[in-house]
């Protein structure tokens, strides 16, 4: 999500732990692409979605399932740190990077907000926790930034939180390991109201809903009090990622349905209120005949401050080498799972006798996903009348808009 930060206190200088001394020798590289490189570096000039996007040094920019948030005028971008992330999913992440950036083109590192923990196994911050999604608002009462993670394990999906005084950091843990509301959460948003700065978080009960769940007043915390939606039995038809926007006083949901890192259609509704009742859309990437969204997963959905009604979406090209078929790969996670949730058998057992071609399909992550060179797919959303529309343009620019 993203939003003006009212009366924030002067963000923090870089926090970039590289430099810091942790024992790297059990750690990957960082990967070529995430290194500087003067031969990669130029000003840019708009957007070009879906080809690769380097910052100031010539790193490729590293803050995937991202947001944006403003401060005193300058957009940070910030996300998931995939520089050290291997094919195999042993190191999941190397913490959360930010960036910052006066014209949305051109982003200069700011270093990790949240680094990794590398010399503690059991930490939600450890490299091999798989850590997703970070998401940051500002609480005006506290004067603190707060953010929260989800990290999937083997004893399910948990939620941390972290608070900091700055943006930058650094952040200290406020609430860690936990299972909000006593359910496994996976991809959420969390929103604001610009009136009354009432928190929401809308997340995935796993393989299951959508929930809204009240926060509570340092948003740190559910209330107790939320309402369930788009009630499915099993992926990869359970809607995930969901990305909260309001535009006219409706309240609108971007989500994916349930495949991993490969790409399926996209889902918007809309409702009178948080926590709705939610009236289905249908996908808004109507020009996409692939079913992909333009092989792409939506995160967040930012809205300019300086235009009348320019609304991005952003989203991650996680697998820019995948190809495939789209249908066959839901086929696949269809025949996967079981209604209620829980996979029929595990990767190994599916895999042994051969698997029909629509879980092979399924499985392709198995065979190496390379996030650490996911791309980025930034595109506008265009409205008719109040139903979502997102058009796929090879450039396009911000001053191109009212």
């Amino acid at each position: 999500m993203s939003m003006n930060v009212p009366n924030p206190p002067p963000v923090a200088g870089t926090n970039d732990a590289d430099a810091s001394p942790f024992h790297l020798a059990a750690f990957p590289p960082i990967h070529p692409e995430s290194l500087p490189d003067a031969g990669r570096v130029c000003r840019r000039t708009c957007f070009t979605p879906g080809r690769p996007w380097y910052d100031t040094e010539g790193k490729r920019i590293q803050a995937h399932g991202g947001s944006i948030i403003v401060v005193d005028g300058v957009y940070y971008w910030y996300g998931e740190n995939k520089e050290r992330t291997t094919p195999d999913g042993s190191t999941w992440h190397w913490g959360v990077r930010a960036y910052r950036s006066t014209d949305l083109y051109n982003w200069e590192d700011c270093g990790l907000i949240i680094p990794p923990e590398p010399d503690d196994p059991s930490s939600p911050l450890h490299p091999a926790a798989k850590l997703d999604r970070p998401h940051i608002v500002f609480n005006a009462e506290t004067g603190l930034f707060v953010c929260w993670v989800k990290v999937m394990s083997r004893r399910g999906q948990r939620s941390s939180v972290l608070v900091a005084d700055n943006l930058l950091g650094p952040y200290r843990m406020a609430h860690r390991d936990f299972k909000p509301l006593g359910m496994n959460a996976g991809d959420f948003d969390l929103v604001v109201d610009p009136t009354d700065a009432k928190g929401y978080y809308y997340y995935e009960r796993v393989h299951s809903e959508l929930i809204c769940a009240d926060l509570t007043t340092d948003y740190t915390d559910v209330t107790g009090y939320y309402s369930t939606h788009f009630p499915r039995l099993q992926p990869p038809y359970v809607r995930e990622a969901p990305a909260y926007f309001e535009r006219g006083g409706h309240h609108y949901l971007i989500t994916s349905g349930t495949t991993g890192y490969l790409p399926n259609p996209s889902m918007v509704a809309t409702a009178p209120s948080y926590h709705g009742p939610w009236s289905e859309q249908g996908d808004p990437h109507a020009g996409d005949v692939t079913g992909t969204s333009y092989r792409s997963q939506i995160s967040s959905v930012f809205r300019h401050p300086g235009k009348q009604d320019l609304y991005i979406a952003l989203a991650d090209r996680w697998l820019p080498a995948w190809n495939g078929d789209a249908r066959l790969v839901q086929q696949g996670f269809a025949e996967r799972f079981r209604p209620m949730g829980g996979q029929r058998a595990d990767a190994e057992t599916i895999l042994d006798p051969a698997p029909s071609p629509a879980v092979e399909a399924s499985l392709y992550e198995l065979n190496g996903a390379d996030t650490a060179v996911a791309d980025y797919v930034w595109l506008p959303i265009r409205f008719d009348d109040d139903r979502v529309r997102i058009d796929w343009h090879d450039e396009w620019r911000v001053e191109d808009f009212d």
